[in-house]
């Protein structure tokens, strides 16, 4: 992505409003927020304003009100975040239905396998983990509700789009950066498609090594009664204990249950 180029939306489909009913200054305070990131963890207003496409004058503007309510801090030249910014995915999680409905389940499907199992959405370009259930190893492999992953790496992402058309399978690879994580992450736009494929064929996906060496992981789509997909469940598994066929045998069919008896709640 291009130093100067606006962030891409955070969805694959914006949600319509009357623009009389549009305030543009909240969206582009959300936009401020969503600037920092990894590798933009302290940034110049300058930098924001390039990142987001508003002036340097606004851009500052938005981070001083950002430092006076306690979401952003500034050295007078650099601003960054703040940990008060968590209570916005807080929130989400407190008050969301699903993480609330999901918990008993995997909790139960985690006590059965003796793994960790996590709930996940796509958002954007990223995966959000929202649930994550209490393995009964004393070390256990998975991800903590509130992170992001970037959705190429992670068998969640590939899972949740394939339940997508190709129309806007395509769409999104085309405005996705393809970041190697490891010497197996799949960085090829044309091969990513294929694996997007393939696994709308099998109805779940396997990724070994792609986010992290020694760790594969497998997920599935979660479907609501509607049948449209809402979440991924899956598993993030040390390869020594697992192999992929153990995995297709023992776990795919428990998932799957798993799933299929969420669907009636959902």
């Amino acid at each position: 992505m291009s130093a100067n180029a606006p962030l891409p939306s955070s969805s694959l489909d914006e949600f319509a409003i009357d623009p009389e009913d549009h305030i543009e200054g909240l969206a582009r305070g959300l936009s401020v927020i969503e600037a920092f990131d990894a590798t933009h963890p302290r940034m110049s207003a300058s930098e924001v304003a390039a990142r987001t496409a508003l002036s340097r004058t606004a851009a500052r503007r938005h981070l001083l009100t950002l430092c006076h309510h306690g979401y952003a801090n500034t050295d007078g030249k650099l601003f960054w975040l703040t940990p008060r910014v968590l209570r916005l995915g807080e929130s989400f999680l407190d008050a969301a239905r699903l993480p609330r409905l999901v918990q008993p389940a995997i909790e139960h499907l985690s006590a059965l396998t003796s793994e960790t199992v996590n709930v996940s959405v796509l958002e954007g370009h990223d995966v959000v983990y929202i649930s994550r259930s209490n393995s009964p190893r004393l070390v256990s492999v998975g991800f903590y509700p509130g992170l992001r992953v970037a959705a190429h790496v992670v068998t969640p992402g590939v899972a949740l789009l394939a339940t997508l058309d190709d129309q806007k399978v395509q769409r999104w690879v085309g405005e996705h950066v393809f970041t190697a994580f490891t010497s197996k992450t799949v960085t090829d736009p044309t091969v990513f498609l294929q694996h997007v494929r393939a696994a709308r064929e099998l109805g779940y996906w396997i990724i070994e090594e792609h986010l992290d060496p020694a760790l594969l992981g497998v997920a599935l789509a979660v479907r609501d009664r509607r049948g449209a997909a809402v979440a991924a469940i899956s598993m993030t598994l040390q390869m020594h204990a697992w192999s992929r066929e153990q995995v297709i045998a023992k776990l795919v069919p428990a998932l799957s249950a798993t799933a299929q008896s969420l669907r009636p709640l959902l």
